[in-house]
């Protein structure tokens, strides 16, 4: 996949040419990892989700003590701004926030953090992977309860780049996550479902895992359905032993997983719950456009 580079970004309430959009050497982001980040998709022009994307990185924002100076309705006006500056339609808007220059809070005693918006065309997964399904493995790292960043989505995202870097060099699109006790978490970039007899499965929040606004919209959807869903701890033996298995974040919507660690899931094709979902996904896309 790749992204289309931004003409325009916002920085700190001003939309300026990406160009000339400066951050300072001594933020926090820049040199600690200190940072909130929420990746949307847009289609037709229009962002899906965009207010409960807003309402997490607020609420991470507010647990985690990076102050926002501005309203959540200000942030939902710039992302719409910058989607019309930049002329996107299918594409993907990044916002990121930071604790800002460290330097200056500690002259001053206060933080003023940085918030900016990018906003690009990009190449979406094609459609052979869906129709083949993704292969993955088992990630050799391991998710620690005990670490306050992990159902958060935060700029410190090496050991997750490391982790979908394994998978790569496997030949495998994603790695899945385990807990340090072996309950599956989810994925390096994104969260998972398993289905095994009439139910869907899904692990827990508290394991922790991100709250996904992706993972979100599927249980409303297997709600509406009528499909039976869990949120029980899951371990090695519920994936292998799945019928289906698939992946959930916003930029690859639903994606079918038929392999793992070379293992075939579902007789190695997209199953039947997973159909069914990713049809109402596609039909919320395209109220969203018209």
């Amino acid at each position: 996949m790749s992204e289309v580079m931004s003409e325009y970004v916002f920085l700190n309430e001003r939309l300026v040419e990406a160009g000339e959009a400066v951050v300072s050497v001594h933020d926090a982001g820049l040199l600690h990892g200190v940072g909130l980040f929420e990746t949307v998709r847009c289609y037709g022009g229009s962002c899906f989700r965009l207010d409960d994307h807003i309402e997490r990185l607020f609420g991470s924002a507010q647990v985690l003590g990076m102050p926002i100076e501005q309203s959540r309705s200000d942030l939902a006006g710039w992302v719409e701004a910058l989607i019309e500056a930049n002329g996107i339609g299918e594409g993907r808007v990044r916002i990121t926030l930071t604790r800002g220059d460290m330097r200056k809070a500690m002259e001053e005693g206060r933080f003023e953090s940085t918030l900016f918006v990018t906003a690009g065309a990009m190449e979406a997964y094609g459609a052979e992977v869906y129709q083949r399904g993704m292969t993955v493995v088992v990630s050799s790292y391991r998710q620690n309860l005990g670490d306050p960043l992990v159902s958060h989505k935060t700029t410190n995202y090496f050991s997750r780049l490391l982790g979908l870097q394994e998978a790569q060099q496997k030949q495998a699109g994603e790695a899945l996550w385990f807990t340090l006790d072996g309950k599956l978490a989810g994925g390096s970039i994104s969260n998972v479902f398993v289905v095994r007899g009439e139910r869907l499965l899904t692990p827990p929040l508290e394991t922790p895992v991100l709250a996904g606004v992706t993972r979100q919209v599927v249980l409303e959807l297997a709600e509406e359905l009528g499909i039976e869903t869990e949120q029980p701890a899951l371990t090695w033996e519920d994936v292998k032993e799945a019928s289906e298995v698939f992946l959930t974040n916003s930029i690859m919507e639903l994606m079918p997983v038929c392999r793992v660690e070379r293992r075939s899931i579902g007789g190695g094709k997209p199953g039947p719950v997973y159909e069914r979902l990713g049809q109402g996904y596609r039909k919320r896309v395209e109220e969203l456009k018209s």
